[in-house]
């Protein structure tokens, strides 16, 4: 299946330089608003903005959950976007005006035309899939430079990483493979079928991590019909390992497409999958 997302996308324009690691990551924090931090430095990788989202409920003295967004451009408004955004923060605000908790977004922007090698885990069309050396800058550096300015919830419990298509499967991978950092996955008609589906395989391989909920979705005809049945193929072996519905979430969308507008729609069930009302 072709990633319809960006496969074609220009390499972003010339960039200011990177931000030093020991520059604050922006002048102020304001609550309901969305902050551009950087470029920051990714080793191995090209610079890239971060963009972060505090709900109008953030105070600083009460911790908050974490959630890492793959493709940043998709997440907010629809100028940076490839064909249109999610409009993730007002997704956020109606958790808060439902007394669930409300996540800090923080969403890494993609490389332009590296962008597929570096969600990839594994090697494609000949390089070696960059998505290990993001996840370690992901994880090693801008998790504890965030929490050095934001209170963060620590741990599995905290975070949760997220992606669709390419970002998709990037979640998956670095929910297994970083499981003391990220205790849940949140993709959207993931790309499975990368390396025949290598991923599959891969799962099936690692231990289960000790806090762990999982979101998936795809659109029933996504790929003609071929992505369904990966979709359920994972989420068969994830209940056999014995995820319930507390912790695992199908969702088969029947008018869904491999599209930021498909994604946007089914976004805000999957959020609340995630972050339940605070009364329960």
């Amino acid at each position: 299946m072709k990633d319809l997302q960006v496969e074609a996308v220009l390499d972003v324009a010339a960039a200011p330089a990177a931000l030093p690691d020991d520059a604050p990551l922006t002048a102020a924090w304001q609550p309901g608003e969305i902050h551009l931090l950087g470029p920051l430095a990714v080793p191995g990788h090209t610079p890239r903005l971060v963009r972060v989202y505090l709900p109008s409920t953030f105070t600083p003295e009460v911790p908050c959950f974490g959630l890492y967004m793959f493709d940043g451009q998709n997440l907010f408004d629809d100028a940076p976007s490839f064909a249109g955004g999610w409009h993730l923060h007002q997704a956020v605000e109606k958790l808060a005006r439902a007394k669930r908790p409300a996540p800090i977004v923080i969403g890494i922007d993609h490389g332009g035309s590296k962008r597929i090698d570096e969600l990839s885990p594994f090697e494609m069309r000949g390089s070696a899939g960059g998505l290990d050396g993001l996840l370690d800058w992901l994880v090693d550096s801008l998790m504890p430079r965030l929490a050095a300015e934001l209170r963060l919830l620590d741990g599995p419990v905290g975070a949760v990483v997220g992606g669709s298509s390419m970002g998709g499967l990037a979640a998956l991978y670095a929910h297994f493979r970083r499981p003391r950092s990220f205790g849940g996955a949140l993709a959207m008609s993931p790309s499975l079928w990368v390396r025949d589906g290598e991923i599959q395989r891969w799962i099936r391989a690692q231990p289960t991590p000790p806090v762990s909920r999982i979101y998936l979705d795809c659109g029933m005809r996504e790929g003609r019909g071929t992505l369904l049945p990966q979709v359920a193929a994972l989420a068969a072996h994830l209940a056999a390992r014995g995820y319930d519905l507390d912790h695992l979430m199908v969702r088969v969308d029947p008018r869904g497409a491999h599209s930021e507008a498909s994604w946007r729609r089914r976004l805000p069930r999957a959020l609340r999958f995630f972050y339940r009302n605070l009364a329960h």
